[in-house]
């Protein structure tokens, strides 16, 4: 409840409050409606079959590159990784897979998990859990939650949510994050929370020190 309170406090009318659609959702809501006009599942599917990974890639690139959810670092790293044919593929292969193929959500996270680990990479490691998550997140709000470590880390603390985090990405650590996300739409179920976006971002503001009091 003291979590509730600080978010409050913040934004009065909480997740309608026309402060926070401007600083914390209406970026992430746009990006998503990009998404869905670059890359929805039939448009998707239409450029995997044309074996058009380098377009994927670039599209899911452009998307993610109007947000400030990586790091630059990260950007960099997935650019060089994605520049050759044989890593377009894999990365838009493996997306695709983890989020439209039928199957159990922890078997295609941890394939999703295993693709990004063999990107090619030159100097910095493409195998982060704000890069695992972000396409996800952008993609189906509803359905995955995005991941900055050392930010959640500390709004879990603060909210007494045991998160099982591990500094390398895999399913528990996941499944643990969208049992927090859950909880948290629990909490604030009076709110009416319209999907991920709304929890990712009152978990912003419990562990950043943007919102300290």
């Amino acid at each position: 409840m003291r979590c509730r309170r600080k978010f409050l406090r913040i934004f009065p009318a909480g997740f309608r409050d026309p402060e926070y659609i401007e600083l914390e959702r209406d970026y992430k809501w746009q990006a998503h409606q990009r998404w869905l006009t670059a890359l929805d599942e039939k448009r998707f599917e239409s450029l995997l079959r044309q074996g058009r990974h380098a377009e994927i890639a670039a599209a899911a690139i452009a998307v993610e590159s109007r947000t400030n959810l990586l790091f630059s670092f990260e950007k960099m790293a997935l650019r060089d990784a994605v520049r050759t044919e044989a890593g377009a593929q894999r990365f838009s292969e493996g997306l695709y897979d983890f989020l439209h193929r039928p199957g159990a959500i922890e078997d295609r996270f941890t394939r999703w998990c295993a693709a990004v680990a063999g990107l090619p990479r030159r100097q910095t490691r493409v195998l982060t859990w704000p890069l695992v998550t972000v396409f996800g997140f952008l993609a189906q709000p509803l359905n995955h939650i995005f991941l900055k470590p050392r930010v959640t880390q500390a709004a879990a603390e603060i909210y007494g949510f045991d998160f099982k985090y591990s500094s390398k990405p895999s399913w528990e650590p996941y499944a643990s994050l969208l049992e927090f996300g859950a909880n948290v739409r629990q909490l604030t179920a009076d709110l009416r929370p319209r999907d991920n976006i709304d929890v990712q971002s009152f978990i912003w503001v419990l562990g950043s020190e943007e919102y300290e009091e």
